[in-house]
C-alpha cells in the first residue's frame, strides 16, 4: 500500500442506506441525510469536491446528480430498487462496494484524497475502499447498536448482533472517528474500545440562514393556526425510538389537569413512519383516538425546510422525548427559530439543549414529567420569552460552517494517522 497523499481536494462520502437527496422525516431519511448534504455543501464552498455514493431506490434516478456545484450524488445499483428493508442491506454490501470501486476505476489513479463513511453499513464499504485506494478513512457512526439496545423503547426491536460486530470492525478499521458529542466519544471508547487519540468531537450544525426567528404570529398565519393557540409540536420520524407516544400521553395528562386547555390546544406531529414504526404506521393515530385527542392532534406529512421553519416558529414548545439521540437536530433547528424545547436528557440532547436556558431537560420517559415541563413553558409567558431568547443564542453556536472547518481538521488528522501506521508497519 502506498502512503496516502495530503488531503487537498476530493472526498468520497458513502451514505449507503439513505440518500442525502431524500426528504427527511420519513422512511430511513432523517438527521443523517441533513448532515451529509449540508456538510458536503460547506466542504464544496471550501474548494473540496465531494462525491456521495448512495444506493439507488428507483430505476428513474439518473446515475449521477449534481446537488450543488462541487457536490455530486452517485446512485449505485445494488439490490432491488424497492422493498428492501435496512435489515436486508448487509446482503448488498458486496455489490455496492463493487460498483463504488468500478466508478472510481474510471478516473486516474489517486482520484480521491479521503473517504468519509456514514453509519456502520457505509463504514464496511469505507474500510474496503480505504485499503484499495490507499486513502484514509474517517467514519461517523450517527447511531450505535450498543447504545440503542441499552435504551430500547417499549415494543421496539433490539439491533442484531451482526450490526454490533460490524460496528466493531468499522471502529477498528477507521483512521479517525467523528463523534457528534462528548458522550458519543466516550461511548466509542468505552463500548467499542476505540483508540481515544483516533476520536474527535465535531458537533453537527444547523442552517442559520433557513432556521431563524421568522415570528410566531406570521408563521401561524401562513399555516392557518389560531393566533392564541398553545401549539405543542413533535417533529421527526414516527417510530418507537423517537417516542411520539410519550408526547401524546403527556398531552392527555395536561388535559386531565386542565380541561380548559382543549379550547386552544394544537399538537402537530410532523413526520412519517420509519423503522419499526413501518410495521404499524397507523398506531400513533390509533393511540391519539384512544386517548381522546383526535380534536387536538394534527398529523402533518414530512415538509420541506422552508415550511418546517414555520412549524417550528409557530410552536409554543417543541418536544423531543426520544429514547436516544446521537445529537438531536430537531432540537437545534427549533431553537434556531426561537422556540424552546422540552427534551429527554439522553444522548446528545443535553449538549444541544441548555436546561433552564434554551429549554428544559426531562429525566426518563414518564408522561407526567413531560406534562409538567410543558406546563411550565405554556403557563408563564415571561418565562417562555426568556427561554426563547436563550434558544436563539444556543443555536447560534451550531453553524454548519464551524462543522465543516472542524471536519477538515479531522480529515487531516486521518491522513496523518494513516501515514504513521504505514511507517510503523515498515519499521
Amino acid at each position: 500500500m502506498h502512503a496516502p497523499r495530503p488531503l487537498h481536494g476530493r472526498v468520497a462520502m458513502i451514505s449507503l442506506h439513505t440518500s442525502p437527496l431524500d426528504q427527511p422525516g420519513t422512511g430511513d431519511a432523517g438527521g443523517m441525510n441533513v448532515y451529509v448534504i449540508e456538510l458536503a455543501k460547506r466542504l464544496a464552498a471550501r474548494n473540496v469536491a465531494v462525491e456521495i455514493y448512495t444506493r439507488a431506490t428507483s430505476s428513474h434516478l439518473p446515475p449521477v446528480v449534481e446537488a450543488v456545484p462541487g457536490v455530486h450524488v452517485h446512485h449505485v445499483h445494488a439490490g432491488p430498487f424497492e422493498g428492501l428493508s435496512k435489515s436486508e442491506l448487509p446482503g448488498q454490501l458486496c455489490t455496492f462496494a463493487r460498483e463504488v470501486l468500478r466508478a472510481e476505476a474510471g478516473h486516474e489513479q489517486g482520484w480521491y484524497d479521503l473517504v468519509h463513511s456514514h453509519y456502520w453499513l457505509s463504514g464496511q464499504v469505507g474500510a474496503l475502499v480505504r485499503d484499495r485506494w490507499s486513502v484514509p478513512l474517517a467514519h461517523s457512526m450517527h447511531t450505535m447498536a450498543k447504545v440503542k439496545n441499552a435504551a430500547l423503547a417499549i415494543g421496539d426491536t433490539p439491533e442484531p448482533m451482526a450490526r454490533v460486530i460490524g460496528e466493531e470492525q468499522v471502529v477498528e478499521a477507521s483512521d479517525m472517528l467523528i463523534a457528534n458529542t462528548d458522550i458519543e466519544a466516550k461511548q466509542l471508547v468505552n463500548l467499542y474500545d476505540a483508540d481515544p487519540t483516533r476520536v474527535e468531537v465535531v458537533h453537527p450544525g444547523v442552517d442559520l440562514d433557513v432556521f431563524r426567528p421568522v415570528g410566531q404570529a406570521a408563521a401561524r398565519g401562513r399555516l392557518g393556526l389560531p393566533a392564541d393557540a398553545h401549539v405543542v409540536m413533535f417533529a421527526g420520524r414516527i417510530q418507537p425510538l423517537k417516542a411520539p407516544d410519550v408526547l401524546l400521553h403527556a398531552v392527555s395528562v395536561l388535559l386531565e389537569r386542565d380541561p380548559s386547555l382543549r379550547r386552544n390546544l394544537v399538537v402537530p406531529v410532523v413526520g412519517g413512519p420509519s423503522g419499526t414504526g413501518l410495521e404499524h404506521p397507523e398506531s400513533l393515530a390509533q393511540l391519539a383516538a384512544a386517548l381522546g385527542l383526535d380534536d387536538v392532534v394534527r398529523f402533518v406529512p414530512p415538509v420541506a425546510q422552508s415550511t418546517l421553519v414555520d412549524w417550528y416558529a409557530a410552536a409554543s414548545v417543541v418536544v423531543v422525548p426520544s429514547y436516544n439521540e446521537s445529537f438531536g437536530l430537531v432540537a437545534v433547528e427549533a431553537q434556531a427559530t426561537g422556540t424552546p424545547v422540552v427534551a429527554a436528557a439522553v444522548g446528545g440532547l443535553p449538549t444541544v439543549v441548555r436546561d433552564g436556558v434554551s429549554g428544559l431537560l426531562v429525566e426518563g420517559h414518564d408522561p407526567a414529567d413531560y406534562a409538567r415541563s410543558i406546563e411550565r413553558v405554556l403557563g408563564a409567558p415571561a418565562y417562555r420569552a426568556r427561554l426563547s431568547r436563550g434558544a436563539v443564542e444556543q443555536a447560534a453556536s451550531f453553524a454548519w460552517e464551524r462543522t465543516a472547518d472542524r471536519t477538515l481538521d479531522v480529515y487531516r488528522q486521518a491522513s496523518t494517522a494513516m501515514r504513521l501506521d504505514l511507517e510503523g508497519s515498515r519499521a
